[in-house]
């Protein structure tokens, strides 16, 4: 109980001390965390809506790949993405190895199934019967889509804010393709790992708190944009 309280008045002499590695190591995870969201939503938006909106050969072998990435474990990822961009592989010669682009690249690649996963979900969710109703009515194929888009708007918002979720709290891929290197490739995440393994418990539980706080903050911000949508059509 002692190393919690701890740990609390430290992360709250951090945040008010102006400690420059502190605010560095945010804003690292954020520019991380927030630049493979970003890439996740942009490739996984749009497929999961064509899943959702085209028929076609192999359409349930795609989804149940999709499916099944949502739930891969992020350090099989930082693996795979290691052995790509290691000077002996395929991409070496680019030396990105240790640098907050591999952590980008392999934090984008966790949240894009679960992006596209659940936005296949949220287009689904909605009766089928609407999109013919807007065919009928005299929509064109654009128009009926996006106003379907409309429509699931709460529940592609919610597949942001879980890619989002799932990449500001990873740890063992971006320790993998980045080092934790200060000042470089040190984020929130591993920075904790890093204070563990040193035994200082109370600034591991601080770093925790500031991470919970960032996150939480970032969550709220995207829960507002997502209900101020609803609130305005």
């Amino acid at each position: 109980m002692n190393t919690i309280i701890e740990g609390t008045v430290k992360a709250f002499e951090l945040l008010t001390s102006g400690n420059s590695d502190v605010f560095q190591v945010i804003t690292m995870t954020l520019f991380v965390s927030g630049t493979a969201t970003a890439i996740s939503v942009l490739l996984g938006l749009p497929l999961g809506l064509w899943l959702a909106l085209v028929d076609f050969v192999g359409k349930q072998t795609l989804t149940s790949l999709i499916n099944f990435g949502m739930g891969l474990p992020p350090v099989v990822i930082g693996l795979f993405v290691s052995l790509l961009l290691w000077r002996s592989g395929p991409l070496g010669n680019l030396d990105l190895m240790y640098t907050p682009i591999a952590m980008i690249i392999a934090e984008a690649i966790i949240a894009f199934p679960i992006v596209a996963g659940l936005s296949f979900a949220a287009i689904l969710s909605i009766n089928p019967k609407l999109r013919w109703q807007l065919l009928s009515m005299g929509a064109t194929t654009w128009q009926a889509n996006l106003l379907l888009i409309k429509e699931a708007r709460l529940g592609l918002m919610a597949a942001v804010i879980a890619g989002f979720g799932r990449v500001i709290s990873e740890v063992g891929a971006s320790m993998m393709v980045g080092g934790n290197i200060k000042g470089q490739t040190r984020v929130l995440t591993t920075a904790i790992v890093m204070e563990v393994g040193k035994g200082n418990y109370d600034v591991a539980i601080a770093i925790s708190l500031i991470l919970l706080i960032v996150a939480y903050s970032i969550i709220v911000l995207l829960t507002i944009l997502q209900h101020d949508k609803q609130g305005k059509s």
